[in-house]
């Protein structure tokens, strides 16, 4: 099927609702398919794909419609469903939204409003059909589409990506937990020439030691309790493509033994096997932890470090790239706003300003858990300082504020001179950048860095 078509598909078991929106909705959607019930509609996701699911919470057979919705995500996590129901309540409309539901939609239904979620839902799917083109032609000119970053720190980290990719060299990617180290092995297996292959990621430090052989090269049936049948393991899953191993200095001294014999003769037996498998995968680590005293202390062997470390890469923490701060900002509110089914949302000047000041010990994947909750908890189109968690608005001392640091009144005086000359030049940016000296790039960066608009 053409990926720019959007089918829907209809879901209920009372016959007159279910013409009625079919019928309702036929010009809204390129296909318009039904079904009496989950199974039904489980049955027609084996051989079509459908971007919009219309169902009701319940239905007289099968499993519930909150059931139905959980199943689609999880295997086809990019459908829109929108729930359906007479019978609503808080509760349950607050489990369909969490499940990831759309929208939940109330009985009797109001046609013009299904029509207008169908039309968001679609745009929805037309903008990730756009989105996912231009990850292609960011990919095929050697750019790195899933890594936001502007700023010199992020620009190395991207560079030596571009470098790497297309070579069979192990690589060691290090940082503090939370910037981003799986992204980044993410994307030296997109611009590999393995890209068509998998990519299977592995967490060590959450393996308990007597998984991790078998999680790793597989056993056969038999091999010991509870092993019914046979298993093949990461490496032998990822020949071919890409085994990222996270958090690889939590091994234990015979995990490694195990792991360096793998890296250098490129074979290995399956738990309970005889037969000797060769893999084909490359090898990407990362750990947020201190090789070198590892090493130091006896805790992890240096010849697998030189074996796991042939192209290291060093991620910076979120506070080393304040300036790529606006630019994820901008990313994590459209990406949750959508999610969400929200209306898109923006920080206030001063919100902004504290976001970009704050330490951020937990780095990206804490920024994001910040927008996520702003944008769930917030109802308002404008974020302030007040709707921002407590631990990053600024700390009192003696019932004074801290001092600005040097930094922070440097970027004041500039965010209010852009203010000043937007004012003065009408909002015309063109204007304005001529005025101020700099290019209209520039000065569309700096404005969204420091929430101008």
């Amino acid at each position: 099927m053409n990926s720019d078509a959007f089918s829907l598909l209809v879901v209920d078991d009372e016959p007159n609702i279910r013409s009625g929106l079919a019928k309702g909705l036929a010009g809204e959607a390129d296909i318009v398919d039904t079904a009496v019930d989950a199974d039904d509609a489980l049955a027609k996701f084996e051989k079509a794909d459908y971007q919009l699911v219309i169902a009701d919470v319940r239905l007289n057979c099968g499993i519930t419609g909150i059931e139905l919705l959980k199943k689609i995500l999880f295997s086809r996590p990019q459908t829109a469903v929108i729930m359906i129901t007479a019978h609503g309540t808080v509760e349950m409309a607050v489990e369909a939204m969490h499940a990831g539901a759309f929208d939940f939609i109330l009985k009797p239904l109001d046609l013009n409003l299904i029509r207008q979620q169908v039309r968001k839902a679609r745009q929805y799917h037309q903008l990730r059909v756009e989105n996912q083109r231009l990850r292609n032609r960011l990919a095929s000119a050697g750019e790195v589409s899933n890594i936001i970053g502007g700023g010199a720190a992020m620009q190395g980290v991207l560079q030596q990506i571009r470098q790497v990719a297309a070579t069979e060299a192990t690589v060691m990617i290090q940082g503090e937990s939370g910037t981003g180290k799986e992204l980044v092995a993410h994307a030296l297996h997109d611009l590999s020439d393995r890209s068509s292959g998998p990519f299977i990621a592995v967490n060590l430090g959450a393996m308990p030691e007597s998984l991790l052989e078998s999680e790793l090269f597989g056993h056969e049936k038999g091999s010991f309790s509870g092993a019914t049948r046979q298993k093949p393991g990461c490496f032998e899953q990822a020949s071919g493509g890409t085994l990222f191993l996270d958090e690889v200095t939590e091994m234990s001294a015979k995990s490694q033994v195990d792991l360096l014999r793998v890296l250098e003769s490129r074979r290995f037996t399956r738990v309970g096997g005889e037969a000797q498998l060769q893999t084909d995968a490359r090898v990407v680590s990362a750990t947020n932890r201190s090789v070198e005293d590892l090493i130091a202390d006896g805790t992890f062997r240096e010849d697998l470090f030189y074996r796991l470390n042939v192209i290291p890469i060093e991620v910076p923490a979120l506070r080393a790239r304040r300036e790529d701060i606006p630019l994820l900002v901008e990313h994590f509110l459209e990406h949750f706003c959508k999610r969400y089914n929200r209306e898109i949302k923006r920080l206030a000047p001063e919100a902004m300003q504290t976001i970009v000041a704050a330490p951020w010990p937990g780095n990206v994947r804490q920024l994001r858990n910040v927008i996520e909750r702003v944008v769930v908890t917030h109802t308002g189109n404008v974020i302030h300082n007040v709707e921002l968690p407590s631990e990053l608005t600024p700390k009192q001392r003696d019932n004074r504020a801290l001092p600005p640091t040097l930094a922070e009144a440097v970027e004041g005086c500039e965010r209010e001179t852009i203010q000043i000359a937007l004012e003065a030049c009408d909002l015309h940016r063109e204007k304005t950048a001529k005025a101020l000296g700099v290019s209209v790039r520039t000065l569309h960066y700096k404005m969204g860095r420091y929430g101008l608009h």
